[in-house]
Parts: structure tokens; sequence; C-alpha cells
């Protein structure tokens, strides 16, 4: 049901770096940077598997941290994202792990991003 989703980013160089690391796990990068005169100078980047999804705009924050999950195919996947946003300078809020409380194969990681923003890799796959 959604197509994309876009945050503000206080410092976009360090989320960039911090994004960069904790997506790889997921298969997920990168795939484009808007075009400055596009943006008002404003640093723009999406990322995404294939097409960008997930967009980073240069900017104050949101005034309350949001929650975004991405999706990952792998609990192995979940731990890789886990423990590269954590060398990336995120902060555990919850590390990787069954939550039966959501469902009974629901895997998931969660840290904080550069911002505060709690970011999730979660694999709904069964053992």
């Amino acid at each position: 049901m959604i197509d994309h989703i876009g945050i503000r980013t206080a410092d976009f160089d360090r989320a960039k770096a911090f994004y960069d690391r904790a997506m790889a796990p997921l298969g997920a990068s990168l795939l484009m940077m808007v075009p400055p005169e596009h943006t008002d100078g404003v640093k723009v980047g999406g990322y995404g598997r294939d097409r960008p999804v997930y967009w980073l705009s240069e900017g104050a924050p949101a005034s309350e941290p949001k929650h975004i999950a991405f999706t990952a195919n792998t609990r192995d996947e979940v731990d890789a994202f886990y423990r590269a946003a954590l060398e990336a300078g995120g902060r555990d809020n919850g590390a990787p792990g069954p939550r039966p409380h959501y469902h009974p194969d629901y895997y998931g990681a969660f840290v904080f991003d550069p911002d505060g923003n709690n970011v999730e890799a979660v694999c709904h796959r069964p053992v």
C-alpha cells in the first residue's frame, strides 16, 4: 500500500553513512541523488533494492522520531542489519530476536538512527 516514504535528517552526510552500511545487509543501497537544481540545493537521496522507496532529505528532522521497518528476507539479514547499524553509529533499541507477541514468525531488530528514529529490520518467514 505504501509506495515510498521520506524523512528529514539534520546531518545528511552522517545519515547517509549510517544508511549506506545499515541497508547493505538487506540488499538495499542508495540508488539515486536528486539533482540539486530540482531541490533548491537540498541534498535528497533515495534508497531501495530495485527503485528508491526510502528517501532522506537534508533539513530539520520531525519533532517526533519516526518508526520505520525494513523487510529482511532472512533472519540472518536481520542479524547483519543490526550489527552493521551499530557499527555505523546506531544505538541499540532491541537486539535481534523473536517477537511472538506480534505473530509467531516475527523476527526483528531495532536501532536508533543518527536522528533518533527507531529503525527496524524484520523477517516474517518461519524458521
